[in-house]
């Protein structure tokens, strides 16, 4: 049998091993000059590096390590020592641990906010989530409405906001409550997603997130065509056609393991199901800007503070990590412009960008923020082959309208990518899961 796998990020790569593994011919296109898909790690100079896209991983999340160690590589810790910064209503304030430092009733309110909606999320079917208790009605208000209800403080809806556009990359207001509650569960829990220490930012990979795909792409590299971007899938009762910019190819079968809104962009015929195809309309992608500051040294370790930043809507940045390197020979701050923050900034130039990081790294630590050696950021939603990040997010009415539209087969295509995977969805690991699942559907057949 024949198959052809589209798209090199985690999910094609992994599909494409086991496929091969089992002794089936397999094509592997890939519309970039690269793998790795969300996952893009930057060589900058002297071998120091940046991950532009996902670079976190954390426990439960075993396929990654696995692979991680597999390949031959490392993992270190998140740096996160010290007080964290808090920039609310204008003032500037430090505090210790996960939740920032605030009045009593807010820092109360927050505590049982966070914790309901893990209550709740407990009852969601990761399988089908349109089968969980009270499915329709959770999947048809936003997240924003709970939030409305539930959360009584600005200062608890700010840091609150923050937190959820953090974590989705999207407002609250077009995230469908039933999928946030269902992405929680997928990552095991709401505080899991939030958390750098037993969380689902723990760990990174030395050298950066990319390179166990270099790696495992590197084992079957004759395999794989770069720069070939499929604008057509033909199916037939003998096969499937794809038509690529020079040229086309058949197969038997086809895995397609790109974001929603892409797969949505080819042609086909015959057309998919209404479903899908409605489907495919109604699940954005994320907006990201992620921005790095680099420094000589981590100078902010040495005043006693982590690096870590939560901002309110003044600011044009939602979080700040340490993201220096794991010998510590560069200091690097990176931050997430996102959602309805991150989308005036696209039309700025990076310099610009670049100079409204600037004053808010200044305004929260000092003067020394601003002596950085370079800056540099990315734009997820300026990527022709991503169109955003992190993952397509679930509106109101799409799990419960939609069903197992986006993973059940179409004919002879098949559908992975970290949006289909029921745990870890969003992350390296539910990409991962994608494509040994949709390997798994294509040798069940034969």
């Amino acid at each position: 049998m024949k198959i052809i796998v589209i798209g090199a990020g985690y999910a094609g790569l992994t599909a494409t091993r086991h496929l091969i593994e089992a002794g089936h011919e397999v094509a592997l296109w890939e519309a970039r000059e690269r793998v790795g898909g969300r996952i893009f790690t930057q060589q900058i100079e002297n071998g120091q590096y940046a991950d532009l896209g996902g670079q976190w991983i954390g426990p439960t999340q075993d396929r990654i390590y696995a692979l991680v160690k597999e390949m031959g590589l490392e993992t270190f810790g998140v740096y996160n020592e010290g007080k964290n910064v808090l920039a609310l209503g204008g003032k500037i304030k430090t505090y210790a641990g996960l939740i920032p430092k605030m009045d009593l009733f807010s820092l109360l309110n927050l505590d049982f906010v966070l914790k309901k909606l893990d209550r709740l999320a407990k009852n969601i079917n990761l399988e089908k989530p349109w089968l969980s208790p009270d499915a329709k009605r959770l999947d048809s208000m936003t997240l924003a409405t709970f939030l409305d209800r539930q959360v009584w403080t600005k200062a608890a809806r700010s840091v609150m906001d923050a937190a959820m556009e953090t974590l989705f990359a999207a407002p609250a207001a077009e995230i469908s409550l039933l999928h946030a509650l269902f992405y929680a569960k997928s990552g095991t829990s709401l505080e899991t997603l939030i958390n750098i220490d037993n969380g689902a930012q723990q760990d990174r990979i030395k050298g950066g997130a990319q390179g166990p795909a270099d790696r495992l792409a590197a084992r079957f590299a004759q395999h794989i065509h770069f720069n070939r971007e499929l604008k057509a899938v033909i199916q037939d009762e003998n096969g499937v056609t794809l038509v690529h910019q020079n040229g086309q190819e058949r197969a038997d079968r086809v895995i397609i393991a790109i974001p929603p809104t892409l797969a949505g962009r080819i042609y086909y015929s015959p057309a998919l199901s209404a479903r899908r195809d409605q489907l495919s309309q109604r699940v954005p992608m994320g907006t990201v800007i992620k921005c790095y500051a680099v420094y000589p040294k981590a100078w902010w370790r040495e005043q006693g503070m982590s690096g870590q930043v939560v901002a309110d809507e003044d600011f044009p940045i939602q979080t700040f990590f340490d993201n220096s390197p794991a010998d510590g020979s560069k200091g690097v701050l990176m931050g997430f412009s996102l959602a309805n923050r991150a989308r005036p900034l696209l039309d700025k130039s990076m310099a610009e960008r670049g100079e409204m990081v600037r004053n808010m790294l200044i305004r929260c630590f000092g003067p020394a923020a601003g002596q950085w050696e370079q800056y540099f950021d990315h734009s997820w939603a300026d990527e022709t082959f991503s169109r955003g990040c992190y993952a397509a997010v679930m509106p109101p009415g799409a799990w419960t309208g939609f069903e197992a539209a986006l993973s059940e087969p179409c004919g002879r295509i098949h559908w992975a990518g970290t949006e289909t995977s029921p745990i870890w969805n969003g992350y390296i690991e539910g990409a991962i899961r994608s494509g040994e699942r949709a390997a798994a559907e294509v040798l069940g057949l034969g």
